[in-house]
């Protein structure tokens, strides 16, 4: 295969996978009408499990007994707490109370919440640049939280915007953990995944909920969410990044899903598209773009300077 086609498949891989988690949040909040959120976690999660080790046993990098020792599963006992057991019960409950056209956007976030948690976590400096980009990130999220009605603070459920705002930084800090993990992805998330559901059944029985089957609805939006937001999308995603030969030419692509999801939403859940929600999307992802171009500048400079 020539590069050309190889490089068209990575935009067509990335295109469906865009396409997918556009149809998240309408998945998130329909589903959730029919089953709590914290039983909606579970199940999904084991769904997830389900999917990626089946991928995993069929791939040729596939998981073997001999790879599970100690460091393995102590590594995935950490990330699967953050991802998917502390984001997803976060993130599902941001959806019971918020709008998801507000969920949703509030959620894409984290790119920004990944910078503030760089300073201290990987000892990065922030330049004036990127601080402007958190700036005008910020701005969105207060024209989103009070749908431009500036002089009511209360436009919007308090508890469910601080929500999606945290499972965003709970997001960052699982792709911090992810940064520093070597192992083959899909059987890494697969055993975080499997560590998640262990997390929210435990919690489950702790919290003395109820667990019962899902209904026919429920049980449809499980196995959507299970498949395409938390195992198949994310191999499709990894496959994209492979085939390109350069991660920027595809990555740049994930800007178009928080608008796609906008479409998606009005379409499907039936919510009005506030006029805010449009322009608050658009100063977070100004301030998003801006951040990373800052990012690619810094590593051409490291790069410059390794070669004198």
């Amino acid at each position: 295969m020539n590069k050309e086609k190889t490089q068209q498949k990575a935009y067509l891989l990335a295109l469906v996978a865009v396409a997918f988690w556009s149809t998240m949040s309408s998945a998130f909040k329909i589903t959730l009408r029919y089953i709590p959120f914290d039983q909606l976690l579970m199940w999904s999660s084991l769904v997830g499990v389900i999917v990626l080790f089946t991928i995993n046993q069929l791939s040729a990098k596939r998981i073997k007994i001999s790879d599970l020792n100690r460091k393995a599963f102590m590594s995935s006992a950490v990330m699967g707490l953050f991802n998917p057991f502390l984001y997803y019960l976060v993130l599902f409950k941001s959806y019971e109370l918020l709008e998801a056209q507000i969920a949703g956007t509030l959620n894409y976030t984290w790119p920004i919440a990944l910078v503030l948690l760089s300073i201290p976590f990987l000892k990065q400096k922030i330049s004036w640049l990127s601080l402007l980009a958190i700036f005008i990130s910020f701005i969105g999220i207060v024209i989103i939280s009070t749908k431009g009605n500036f002089t009511d603070l209360k436009a919007t459920d308090p508890l469910g915007v601080s929500l999606a705002v945290g499972s965003a930084f709970l997001w960052a800090i699982y792709w911090i953990l992810n940064m520093k993990d070597k192992r083959e992805e899909t059987g890494k998330i697969m055993l975080n995944l499997l560590f998640g559901f262990l997390y929210i059944f435990i919690y489950l029985l702790i919290s003395g909920v109820k667990m019962t089957l899902p209904g026919t609805y429920a049980f449809m939006g499980i196995i959507y969410i299970g498949m395409f937001e938390m195992s198949i999308t994310f191999v499709i995603w990894l496959r994209a990044l492979n085939f390109s030969s350069d991660t920027a030419k595809v990555s740049h692509m994930i800007y178009l899903s928080p608008f796609l999801a906008l479409f998606v939403i009005s379409l499907t859940v039936g919510e009005k598209i506030h006029t805010s929600t449009v322009i608050g999307l658009g100063f977070i992802i100004a301030g998003i773009i801006i951040q990373q171009m800052m990012g690619r500048k810094r590593k051409q400079l490291k790069k410059q300077e390794t070669n004198l």
